[in-house]
């Protein structure tokens, strides 16, 4: 079976299990979503989702992030590892956005990648959950232990396998795909073998 074959597979099988793409993230603009996104990093959206709302309640708008004092904005914040480096990343970026890109997150990989604290996999989820535009596929650890443990890909790191990834699954599945994955790493084949709950896509691999 081609690495091909067994992406139409385990998309065939992720659509039975999310007819839809999967909310993680709330936020109630584009750039509260790429400061939700910034925040998410080795932190998990969970975590995130609970500390955002007295965030976003406090600075409204872009200007409010401008003026932001930095030790202020780190007591909101303080709950997720390595915040006082994400608290220079955010402040940053909006600094960024106001004087480059009159307030507006970015359209292109290459500008998002001039943010402060985004790489390619945060500028991915930008793309494809504001702008709607599947560029890349997100690779986040999820992606990477399920595409090497239903031999999608062997990269070693996560642009190695989003190149592989690329290959093999159909532009206009590249979103769903990621986010339809992550889904399923967290709900049916997690790291831990032992809090597996039905890894359906293994069963269908096997039995094709």
């Amino acid at each position: 079976m081609t690495r091909q074959e067994r992406a139409l597979i385990i998309l065939r099988e992720l659509k039975k299990i999310y007819p839809e793409t999967q909310t993680f993230i709330h936020a109630n603009s584009p750039w509260e979503f790429l400061v939700a996104v910034i925040l998410t990093a080795q932190t998990t959206d969970k975590k995130v989702n609970e500390i955002t709302p007295a965030l976003f309640h406090r600075f409204k708008t872009l200007d409010d992030y401008l003026t932001a004092d930095i030790t202020e904005f780190e007591s909101y914040i303080k709950q997720i590892g390595l915040y006082k480096s994400k608290a220079k990343y955010i402040l940053a970026s909006a600094k960024i956005l106001a004087n480059k890109f009159n307030g507006q997150v970015p359209k292109t990989m290459e500008e998002l990648l001039t943010l402060s604290g985004v790489g390619r996999k945060t500028a991915n989820v930008i793309l494809s959950e504001v702008h709607g535009i599947q560029e890349g596929i997100i690779v986040d650890t999820h992606v990477i232990r399920l595409a090497h443990k239903f031999k999608l890909a062997k990269g070693k790191n996560a642009d190695a396998i989003e190149k592989e990834l690329l290959e093999i699954i159909p532009k206009e599945e590249r979103f769903y795909f990621s986010n339809s994955l992550i889904a399923y790493g967290r709900e049916h084949s997690p790291a831990r073998k032992k809090e597996a709950v039905d890894d359906i896509i293994s069963q269908a691999l096997t039995m094709t």
